[in-house]
């Protein structure tokens, strides 16, 4: 068996700091409105892309574009690639709409003024973005809206879940829900509070799974998130799951969720607490939880944030069912090797002898766990899996845990015509050379970790 794998928040200087995204991810479909892709590994050609658009750490007054092809190593498209026209932008949220333009609406002002209304505006790239419009909040007696989020029903409607304060007390605030009644995006229902959640609470992200609304909600309280479940937008929710539920601790906020593409759900939490920027993954519907880790490369620099997710063209392009042998992007003399069952980085020429050579050649076939993923089979039809994080090769023994530790989702690399190998179920972890040892390990966000799991599938040796 295999082991599975410092800034001030608004919200520590006064007893509630609310935000309140709630943005939907519907399994088995995949509405043009989110511009989401199924839990699959991408065909060939094509390569999944996930974006957010953060403010920062440092500053609210502009927000950069990371993206990144596993949901782990996020990287900067562009920075500053937004600043509003007037007034600050916090807490933007992302989607794509059916007219092929990309939305974000954020929090227009800092958490120490008044706040009444929410900003909006539109990009055909991700990176270059043009000023929409602001729109007041129609709650009596507002004081504050605050992380209006996108939420894309099942049905098609474009929704925006905004948490608002009133006069009456600023920092308490309450789940309400906007609904688009135009294409355009520029007309809203009048605000309807979401039921159930109740005040004090805040940051409500809101996945949809068939018929059922999952919220992850902070009780601003016990500075814990979360969960309940609703058969309606607006609710009633049911909260079920308090306190330390999923092990993530507590001065966490923030949530937000997508689904990686061997179906796993990652959440992504603020740890405003101690400065980092979390993540966790759930195999079964939300019940568990992994342990959380700091997101690396953004964590520290990055504030609230959502995540959209896609299938683009451009993905590696890697031929099945044929031979090839693997050589290093940045050792180019050095080979994939076969020795003693375990998988190494050997120096391989035309010198080397006919066993030598045999032993650097492999068959990629369809991945076991996932035909859109890769599996490399030996000439004697063992297989590559990783077992203690180490390549090894073994026999197929038919279960679900040799398929899924055999299986690996190809992701470009970072030479020309390189490829990089993503465990399939530890998302994030990569097949790299350490010692001219191949190991599967985590990515840190780092050049010199691309560059050691980066591979160019060459002509075989044998």
């Amino acid at each position: 068996m295999t082991t599975r794998p410092p800034a001030p928040s608004r919200r520590t200087l006064l007893r509630a700091m609310a935000v309140l995204p709630a943005s939907a991810l519907v399994l088995g479909e995949a509405p043009g409105l989110l511009g989401t892709a199924l839990a699959a590994a991408p065909p060939s050609g094509s390569a999944t892309r996930y974006t957010i658009v953060p403010f920062l750490n440092s500053t609210d007054g502009t927000v950069n574009v990371y993206q990144s092809d596993d949901a782990t190593d996020f990287r900067l498209v562009k920075s500053s690639a937004y600043t509003p026209p007037s007034n600050r932008i916090r807490d933007a949220s992302i989607f794509k709409h059916t007219n092929g333009y990309y939305y974000i609406t954020y929090t227009t002002h800092t958490w120490q003024d008044v706040s009444t209304t929410i900003g909006f505006a539109r990009s055909t790239d991700r990176v270059n973005w043009t000023f929409l419009y602001d729109y007041t909040v129609p709650v009596a007696n507002l004081s504050r809206a605050w992380a209006p989020e996108w939420f894309v029903d099942s049905d098609g409607s474009v929704n925006v879940i905004v948490s608002c304060s009133t006069t009456d007390d600023e920092w308490i605030f309450t789940p309400y829900l906007l609904k688009a009644t135009d294409s355009a995006l520029t007309t809203w229902s009048s605000p309807v509070a979401l039921s159930g959640i109740g005040e004090n609470h805040i940051d409500t992200f809101i996945v949809k799974l068939g018929s059922t609304y999952h919220a992850f909600t902070k009780n601003e309280t016990t500075k814990y998130i979360e969960y309940g479940t609703a058969t309606s937008l607006a609710g009633p929710y049911t909260i079920s799951r308090t306190g330390n539920w999923a092990g993530w601790g507590s001065y966490r906020e923030g949530p937000a969720l997508v689904q990686l593409d061997n179906g796993a759900w990652r959440i992504f939490f603020d740890g405003y607490g101690d400065g980092n920027y979390y993540y966790s993954d759930s195999y079964d519907t939300f019940a568990t939880w992994s342990t959380p880790k700091a997101l690396p490369g953004v964590s520290g620099t990055a504030r609230h944030f959502t995540v959209i997710k896609e299938t683009v063209s451009g993905g590696v392009g890697l031929a099945k069912n044929v031979t090839r042998s693997l050589r290093s992007a940045n050792y180019t003399t050095r080979y994939w090797q076969e020795q003693s069952s375990l998988l190494n980085l050997p120096v391989v020429t035309s010198a080397s002898t006919t066993a030598e050579k045999q032993n650097a050649t492999f068959t990629l076939v369809p991945g076991l766990a996932d035909a859109n993923g890769f599996s490399f089979r030996d000439a004697a039809g063992n297989y590559l899996r990783h077992y203690s994080f180490r390549g090894r090769f073994d026999p197929d023994d038919g279960t679900s845990t040799f398929a899924r530790d055999a299986t690996f989702i190809a992701r470009t690399g970072t030479a020309s015509g390189s490829v990089r190998f993503e465990s399939y179920n530890y998302p994030g972890y990569y097949l790299r050379h350490y010692n001219y040892q191949l190991r599967v390990e985590q990515t840190d966000g780092t050049d010199l970790f691309r560059q050691d799991s980066s591979f160019v599938p060459v002509t075989s040796w044998a």
